[in-house]
């Protein structure tokens, strides 16, 4: 029983799932939500709470495996360079726990989960739902997405 941790990134929030891959084959969401931080903090403060609250997380849950979303290019510049230092922060806080990355382009996510790579995100949403067997579509977007890189994960790794 594999228990996988995806990551969608961001400084304003980061979507965090956690899926168990049981013996079956069957996938269930163990837990899913969003880190925040406020828009008024210094960068480095909103970093700092972000590595605190992912070090928690994997502390408590103590997964085996992790899927990071990869940054897409953005043409806000500016926003890129903040996903892109969370992502490292988020890189750091994984690696310091002894768990082995594995990243993940949006298309790639959405191939895996929706089966089209190309899929809006509601087609990504319902299938996160279906696949997990919920009885709706996890909220905030950000959770969501964190769930379909850990489907995507364990799918891809076939533990």
């Amino acid at each position: 029983m594999t228990l996988a941790l995806g990551i969608d990134p961001g400084t304003a929030t980061t979507g965090y799932g956690l899926v168990r891959l049981l013996p079956d084959g069957e996938l269930v969401a163990v837990d899913f939500g969003i880190f925040s931080t406020p828009k008024d903090e210094l960068p480095a403060v909103r970093l700092e709470m972000l590595y605190n609250n992912l070090t928690r997380l994997l502390k408590k849950y103590k997964p085996e495996t992790a899927g990071v979303e990869k940054l897409f290019f953005s043409s806000n510049v500016t926003t890129a360079i903040a996903v892109g230092q969370a992502r490292g922060v988020i890189m750091l806080a994984i690696q310091k726990a002894g768990i082995e990355i594995f990243e993940y382009t949006p298309n790639e996510v959405k191939q895996a989960v929706a089966g089209y790579g190309s899929a809006d995100k509601r087609q990504v949403q319902e299938m996160v739902r279906a696949l997990l067997q919920l009885e709706k579509i996890p909220k905030p977007d950000d959770a969501a997405d964190a769930l379909a890189v850990a489907i995507t994960h364990l799918n891809t790794k076939r533990y």
